[in-house]
């Protein structure tokens, strides 16, 4: 029977619709923009597991990853506490104002004011970095043997020029966010992570190790200063030659930026944290940061492609004085993440052993493999608390209020240092994974009663009959993967971890779509009407 010709216009229409996402100069829905933002996020988490797995085959887990992954820390502090980490919280807010009140030269004007001051600012600090480097080695990882310590100092001064391309990129790229286009956000992850591929590929012969510093900053440089500022300039941005620290946009930045500068929030905190304990256990803090890395992939997708994504909407619906709106946005979008959230953690812990496997090769060996398979499974328990946050401390960021996410930071991350430190002395390395989840706890109920205290989200407004139903699907989703690893005897190797992964994963998918249904769950509808 010949298709009606109204079926052919619609499947057209929605290929359009599909197609149309990807334009640079489309702008998106709440939906539409987490869409876009988790199919990158799922991109670059691809890429950064072939980015971990090649890191790990070429190198292992010892001395010289150790002092790669701990070079990192210096140009984050300092990106974190002279700019707050990310430029675009603060300026979003302020830039939608002057698009509400079609004032684009104003707000040009004012994103220049921020870039020309902070750049100087920022180019100041990473010259002291650079200066200081090796004291700060010595004392961030006093455990590091001369040769380590010394790598990790070269390092350091390689990747500290790749924060002013950052903040560049963060600065540019708010413009884009004002406007609700996402696309070149989307691709700045994509294109960090074959920068730092191509980077091994091609000069790990020559350099070494020093091969992956060279990707970090080419990655930088072309993912997030060169795209943004090409999106910005397509989409109206015009820079302006000023430089002026007492410019009212630039004081109304700082004032509403201080907070995040001077504040420490555990979710940046944390990774130091562990590095610190971790640097005494030869390829320790390898291990942790492949861990940390593979946790990240579907944290990110669930997490902060999603939160990212919510910022300028919260800011609307804030800035138009639509406080219930925004109230009920806020628990309608954390509700389900976490409902989301709880059915991953079923899939990681029950496929941790298989997935962590993957990793193994050449100088990543079977003992690397275990230890980080048992670091995976203790982070995925806090999945849905990390992505959580996201949407409360975007909630205060929409509010215009940094104040709190920073007292709150700094309060729970003081309060978490000796947590990390007693389990660590107890227990090891398993117990600084520990201290990770229950530091990422208190950071979240905190902030969560700093919004219902405030009046601003009430935590009442939580689906807690779904998070019940999405609790109940994930034990159930996690008994049919965790007997498919048991129970299946397939090839040994990374054929057989694929399809590990993947019978695991039809159980685990089936079983929690079926739990759900039966139990009346609206998360599947959802799924389904948006996907339609």
């Amino acid at each position: 029977m010949a298709e009606h010709p109204t079926s052919d216009l619609t499947k057209h229409v929605q290929r359009r619709g599909m197609f149309a996402m990807l334009r640079p100069s489309a702008t998106h829905t709440a939906f539409s923009a987490t869409l876009l933002l988790m199919a990158s996020t799922i991109a670059s988490g691809v890429l950064g597991l072939v980015r971990t797995k090649y890191i790990a085959h070429l190198f292992g887990a010892g001395p010289v990853t150790d002092a790669y992954y701990a070079a990192f820390q210096l140009p984050d502090m300092i990106n974190y506490f002279l700019v707050g980490g990310v430029a675009s919280i603060s300026l979003v807010t302020i830039l939608n104002r002057y698009r509400q009140a079609d004032d684009e030269a104003g707000g040009d004007r004012a994103l220049s004011v921020v870039l020309n001051g902070m750049l100087v600012v920022l180019g100041i600090g990473v010259l002291i970095g650079e200066i200081f480097a090796p004291l700060y080695t010595r004392i961030a990882f006093h455990q590091f043997g001369p040769e380590a310590a010394a790598l990790c100092t070269s390092l350091t001064r390689m990747l500290l020029p790749a924060q002013l391309f950052w903040f560049a990129g963060g600065v540019l790229g708010s413009k884009l966010l004002v406007r609700k286009i996402f696309l070149y956000q989307a691709v700045t992850p994509v294109l960090y992570n074959v920068g730092i591929i191509a980077g091994a590929v091609f000069f790990s012969a020559r350099f070494g190790v020093y091969s992956l510093a060279i990707g970090v900053v080419a990655g930088a440089f072309v993912g997030s200063l060169l795209i943004n500022g090409f999106g910005a300039y397509r989409n109206g941005m015009r820079y302006q030659a000023v430089f002026n620290l007492r410019d009212p946009a630039f004081v109304e930045w700082l004032r509403m930026s201080l907070p995040l500068m001077i504040g420490v929030s555990l979710t940046m905190a944390d990774k130091w944290i562990l590095a610190y304990f971790a640097s005494g256990d030869a390829g320790g803090i390898s291990r942790m940061s492949v861990a940390k890395t593979l946790f990240n992939a579907p944290m990110g997708i669930l997490g902060q492609a999603a939160g990212a994504a919510s910022l300028p909407f919260f800011a609307a619906l804030f800035s138009q004085g639509r406080l219930t709106d925004f109230a009920d946005a806020v628990n309608r979008s954390a509700s389900r993440v976490i409902a989301v959230s709880l059915l991953a953690t079923g899939w990681m812990i029950a496929l941790a052993s298989p997935i962590v496997d993957l990793i193994r090769g050449g100088s990543f060996s079977q003992k690397d493999a275990a230890e980080t398979a048992s670091y995976f499974i203790i982070f995925a328990v806090s999945i849905a608390l990390w992505a959580a946050q996201g949407f409360y401390s975007r909630a205060f960021y929409a509010a215009g209020n940094t104040r709190v996410p920073a007292i709150t930071g700094w309060v729970v991350t003081v309060v978490s240092i000796p947590i990390y430190s007693v389990l660590f002395h107890r227990m090891g390395m398993v117990g600084l994974a520990i201290a990770s989840d229950i530091g990422i706890l208190l950071l979240t109920l905190t902030m969560a009663l700093q919004l219902d205290r405030r009046g601003l989200v009430p935590v009442s407004g939580l689906e807690g009959w779904e998070l019940a139903r999405a609790t109940l699907a994930a034990v159930a989703g996690y008994g049919g993967a965790a007997a498919c690893v048991r129970y299946l005897h397939l090839p040994h190797g990374h054929t057989g971890d694929v399809l590990m992964i993947g019978a695991g994963t039809l159980c685990w998918g089936a079983l929690c779509f079926g739990v759900l249904t039966a139990t009346g769950s609206k998360l599947p509808r959802q799924i389904l009407r948006r996907k339609s």
